[in-house]
This record gives structure tokens, C-alpha cells and sequence, in this order.
């Protein structure tokens, strides 16, 4: 994992910082695995737009990913690291023993050639390889968590991304999450050893706005530049401080929790995110 500084020949690559791609090894996808992906440019169904800033870019192909690990017990040897427009993470292609190939989200570390395996028996807590929280040794560092058991992973996805183990108690796991947030998930959920790949992701720097254009985001306007009738912060004669930080349907930003006090999921949060 590396990242590399380019050179100011043109303005745009003064501030740019792009990633090394060293864990990359091939930059050829299995064709299999692959299915298109539709852009919606932010409209919906009647074409009106719904969620502004959003249009253009790259087109993509999408990846497949086995965010189930449910080939359980059948080893399978890591054909290649490779890149996805679709997310931060690296991902890994698997060839099981069985023929099978599906990929996954590589974890930091994952060579090509290693064997990776998930389920719960007879299984070494080792990067990359799959299995319950009941089976994880306490303390270790974890991503890609399911929150019910079979629905696949849905928790530490992200590039750098992991979650840590902290204790057991009947049925439940306790977790500390990425966002600080500790809660309780079922200890027959799957979960993966080590850090997600890509951990340098967040020093990458993209030097110009086209780049945003090409990851098809469009450009966004600030709410204090709006007028009152667009935005709570809108209004007003030259800079004016906008007033209090506000979405734009009045919801307070900064602090103010948004989550319901009634909310069902609520028992199993040990301790909240901090602010």
C-alpha cells in the first residue's frame, strides 16, 4: 500500500495524490463476475431529479461480490487483487477447490496464492478467512460483519475499515465498530479476519473538480450562497454567516441526533458513537 505524488506539470497534478496500486495485480476483471450498472443521474422513475449533484461520470461494470461467504468448509486460492469503480476496498478473486470463482473484499495483507476458507469448523482465525463471532478468538481485529445471520456483510466494508471483538455473553457478541459505536450482534454472524485493503484511500487527493465529474458527482452549491426561498441559510446581504447550520428542511446539523428514541435496534447499542 502506497501512495504517490505527481509532479506539477499542469496545474490540475500540483496538489494530486494517487494511489501506488501496489497490491494490484491485474487490471483485466473476470468477465463472469461482471454485470452492467445503470446510472439514474439522480432521477427517478418519472424523470424528475430527486437527489441533486449527482450525473455524468465514468461508465462502470459492476463486480459480484460474495458478501455471504456461504461456500463453507470448501478452501479456495486467491487468484488476484484487483480494483473496483465501485467502492474504496480492493477486491480479491477466489478460484474454489470446486471450480467456482466469486470475488470478495480483500482484506490488508492478502497475497495471491494464499488459501482462504469461511465457516465454523476447524477454521485458523487468519486474514482473509471467514467465520462466526463465536469462533473468533476476543480481541481480534475483524471487518466485513453481518448483522443477522445469512443476509451477508454489511458492517467495515470500506477501504481501512475494521471492527474489533471485545467480549462474548450467551448469544451475543459485543463490537466495537469503526465509528466508535460498541453494540451487540448475534455470535452466529459471520465475520472476516483484518483490515480491509486500501487503508491509504483516505490521503488520496484529486487535485482538480473534473475528477469529481469523472466519479459523477456534479458540482455542489453552499446553502449560504442560496437565496431564503432554496435554503434556512440562504438570504442576506454579502457574506453573511447563514445563521444557524441547518439541512435544507430545517433539521439542525452539527450534533443534533436525528436517530429515534423509539427505534427497535436501540437495546443492542452498548454505548453510542461519539459526537
Amino acid at each position: 500500500m502506497s501512495v504517490r505524488k505527481l509532479k506539477p506539470i499542469t496545474p490540475g497534478q500540483r496538489f494530486r495524490v494517487v494511489n501506488g496500486f501496489d497490491a494490484i495485480t491485474t487490471d483485466k476483471p473476470e468477465k463472469s463476475l461482471l454485470a452492467p450498472k445503470k446510472r439514474s443521474g439522480g432521477r427517478n422513475s418519472q424523470g424528475k431529479m430527486t437527489m441533486r449533484y449527482k450525473g455524468g461520470g465514468h461508465k462502470r461494470r459492476y463486480r459480484i461480490i460474495d458478501f455471504k461467504r456461504c461456500k463453507h468448509g470448501i478452501p479456495a486460492e486467491v487468484k488476484t487483487i484487483e480494483y473496483d469503480p465501485n467502492r474504496t476496498a480492493f477486491i480479491a478473486l477466489l478460484n474454489y477447490q470446486d471450480g467456482e470463482k466469486r470475488y470478495i473484499i480483500a482484506q490488508n495483507g492478502l497475497q495471491v496464492g494464499q488459501t482462504v476458507v469461511s465457516g465454523e469448523k476447524n477454521i485458523a482465525p487468519e486474514i482473509g478467512n471467514a467465520m462466526p463471532l463465536s469462533q473468533i478468538p476476543l480481541g481480534t481485529i475483524i471487518s466485513c460483519i453481518e448483522l443477522r445471520p445469512g443476509q451477508g456483510a454489511v458492517m467495515a466494508r470500506s477501504a481501512g475499515a475494521f471492527a474489533q471483538l471485545m467480549a462474548r455473553d450467551g448469544k451475543f457478541a459485543t463490537v466495537k465498530l469503526p465509528s466508535g459505536e460498541t453494540r451487540m450482534i448475534l455470535v452466529n454472524c459471520l465475520a472476516t479476519i483484518g483490515v480491509v485493503s486500501n487503508s491509504d484511500h483516505q490521503l488520496l487527493v484529486s487535485g482538480k473538480a473534473g475528477r469529481s465529474r469523472w466519479l459523477g458527482r456534479r458540482p455542489r452549491t453552499r446553502p449560504v450562497v442560496m437565496n431564503p426561498v432554496d435554503h434556512p441559510m440562504g438570504g442576506g446581504e454579502g457574506k453573511s454567516s447563514g445563521g444557524h447550520p441547518r439541512s435544507r428542511n430545517g433539521i439542525p446539523a452539527k450534533g443534533y441526533r436525528t436517530r429515534s428514541k423509539t427505534k427497535a435496534s436501540n437495546k443492542y447499542i452498548v454505548e453510542r458513537r461519539k459526537k
